[in-house]
């Protein structure tokens, strides 16, 4: 089996085709894996540190903006429009895939579009719920849609190329009961626990208001909580509870760390995460089964946070607040609410593991193997 992966841009393009790759070589021994991608992307670093052959093509985004260097940067771009085809032809003649892959991101627009126009077996994976711009484009191309939720299927202009597949979520979220969980982390005393983080860098405004709702939780709640500030976000977030009279080396219930690194142990244990709506956040959110308060970033294109966060709202697993309404007071209000409603919160849990997906990989593997027999 000989497969072409192209996805970039972020880590939740890349990370479903890394599950995907590894799936390949377990099932079928001396398959060829190939992963494409941009020159400057995250995916390189990525990729070749899951130990995968990687090609780039020259490809790049474009700026809204008119500021002289952002003019270059999409002068740049242009000229890459009409390299990156070439480009991509090249490694399909080179690599002869029996089928194309791409899981999302500009980096994957042109692997895809080559490979639809030589007859070669194509298929895009769109983990967010509505379709971005790179998806949309190749719609008419590829042979088939893979998505997270059935919900998706409105978004597309042709329903019947596609297939609910799910988004893959790593096994270890699944190695523990909730109970083994919060043996594991040493909070298997009774009360509950929250966990809550604004992604891998942070976001300085929400880790401002999360340092006031922890101020606020440490005068009157009673819970474990557990927040990832973020690369940028732990120094601020530590400075403004040190304002506000919080020593959190006396606080036992609550933690603040820069990232969570054992975050299949910690979503696992948890009864809340206050989180953002990544496409792989909202994943793991469903093949979980874990209610949820979910703040969208409004600073992302075509609102697809909002869009992921309302399918969870509208099927009763998640509390969607926007930015705006996510005041310190709101969100502790909300959090004590649940954890206080023991039927709403399972009631909670119940419709969002309605949505999940668990077996993603292995629907994602028979889609793929599908259309090379085809």
């Amino acid at each position: 089996m000989r497969v072409i992966f192209t996805c970039g841009g972020t880590a939740g393009h890349v990370n479903p085709a890394l599950a995907l790759a590894g799936l390949i070589r377990e099932r079928q021994a001396g398959s060829e894996v190939l992963f494409v991608g941009a020159n400057r992307g995250i995916e390189r670093r990525l990729i070749e540190q899951a130990g995968y052959p990687f090609e780039a093509v020259e490809i790049s985004s474009f700026h809204r903006s008119l500021k002289p260097g952002e003019l270059r940067h999409n002068l740049t771009s242009l000229k890459n429009c009409f390299l990156a085809p070439r480009e991509a032809k090249k490694i399909l003649r080179r690599f002869q895939p029996e089928v194309v892959v791409g899981t999302g991101g500009y980096a994957s627009y042109p692997m895809v579009r080559a490979a639809a126009a030589g007859k070669i077996p194509a298929a895009v994976h769109e983990s967010n719920a509505i379709p971005g711009l790179t998806t949309r484009l190749l719609e008419p191309h590829a042979s088939v849609i893979m998505v997270g939720f059935e919900a998706c299927r409105r978004n597309y202009r042709h329903p019947n190329k596609v297939q609910v597949t799910g988004t893959p979520v790593r096994e270890e979220f699944f190695a523990l009961t909730r109970e083994e969980a919060k043996a594991r982390l040493g909070m298997d005393d009774g009360k509950p626990l929250v966990i809550s983080f604004w992604g891998s860098l942070g976001a300085s405004e929400m880790n401002r208001r999360m340092a006031e709702f922890i101020a606020l939780e440490t005068r009157r709640s009673r819970f474990h909580h557990v927040h990832a500030a973020g690369a940028y976000g732990y120094s601020l977030i530590t400075e403004e509870l040190g304002r506000r009279g919080v020593d959190l080396s006396r606080e036992l219930m609550v933690e603040v760390r820069e990232y969570i690194y054992d975050m299949a142990v910690l979503m696992r244990a948890a009864d809340l995460v206050i989180c953002r709506a990544g496409a792989s956040t909202i994943s793991e959110l469903t093949a979980l089964g874990a209610a949820a308060i979910i703040v969208p970033s409004p600073n992302v294109t075509n609102h697809h946070q909002e869009r992921n966060a309302q399918v969870l709202a509208d099927h009763g697993g998640a509390l969607m607040l926007p930015e705006e309404e996510a005041t310190p007071e709101r969100m502790l209000r909300e959090t004590e609410a649940i954890l206080h409603d023991e039927a709403r919160r399972q009631t909670m849990e119940q419709n969002m593991a309605a949505l999940g997906v668990r077996d993603a990989n292995e629907r994602i593997y028979q889609t793929v193997v599908g259309l090379i027999r085809n």
